[in-house]
């Protein structure tokens, strides 16, 4: 019985140490790639050749049929869209799961996710691609919808992984969720909104973003049940 305890804690540590390591490899990655990203781009005086051979990738695959798949796609990441489902998703997490901390999860990524675009839009001031095949305005890098997906859909994956249990409906849906992010991006570029880069450093600090948030709220969740656990006086 003991000798089980000690393999199950065992266990249980292994996973923790490697999930650690998971995150800490995934961050630094995202920072190395954004700094590089970022450094390319405000350094080049003329057309970067990653950005166009991802255009001209995405002219041969250009058709009315995959356009309209391509809209219905970067939908899933539009202003509308993300704002319905994030109250919809705090409504779930105050009324039904009654989890406040998971409530507060998904304002903190979602709005946080904005500001920080907003910002480094700013301070990048980079102009949108020629011939855009929709509608779009604002400036380009990072990617708007390639960051706020990256982050969002990075939130359901941490959510999908916390608790499904099943191993390979959990695998499933984590590979579908990051099929996604990375089809979303994918249609910015396509429909000549965004360049490349623009979309690779939006994933960057998406993930970035996600990762400090959730482990803030973490680091405060815990630290505010400690203070409110009831304290038990000895006679």
């Amino acid at each position: 019985m003991i000798r089980h305890y000690y393999r199950k804690l065992a266990a249980g540590f292994a996973l923790f140490t490697l999930e650690l390591i998971f995150v800490i490899a995934v961050f630094l990655a995202c920072v190395l790639v954004f700094l590089y990203v970022s450094a390319e781009v405000a350094s080049a005086a003329g057309p970067i050749k990653f950005d166009e051979a991802a255009f001209a990738v995405a002219a041969d695959m250009q058709s009315t049929g995959f356009t309209r798949f391509i809209e219905f796609i970067t939908f899933f990441a539009s202003r509308h869209f993300m704002t319905a489902a994030a109250l919809l998703l705090i409504a779930y997490f105050l009324f039904v799961r009654r989890h406040r901390w998971y409530s507060l999860k998904v304002p903190v990524v979602a709005l946080g996710s904005i500001s920080l675009n907003l910002v480094l839009k700013f301070f990048f001031d980079r102009q949108r691609p020629d011939m855009p095949l929709v509608d779009a305005s604002g400036l380009s890098f990072p990617s708007g919808h390639s960051m706020i997906a990256a982050s969002f859909y990075s939130l359901i994956i941490y959510l999908t992984w916390q608790h499904v249990e099943s191993k390979p409906l959990r695998n499933f849906l984590v590979a579908l969720l990051v099929i996604f992010i990375l089809l979303i991006g994918f249609s910015r570029i396509y429909l000549r909104v965004h360049y490349a880069t623009d979309v690779v450093a939006g994933f960057a600090a998406g993930i970035l973003w996600v990762i400090i948030g959730i482990g803030l709220l973490r680091r405060i969740e815990k630290y505010t049940r400690k203070e409110i656990a009831p304290v038990v006086e000895e006679d």
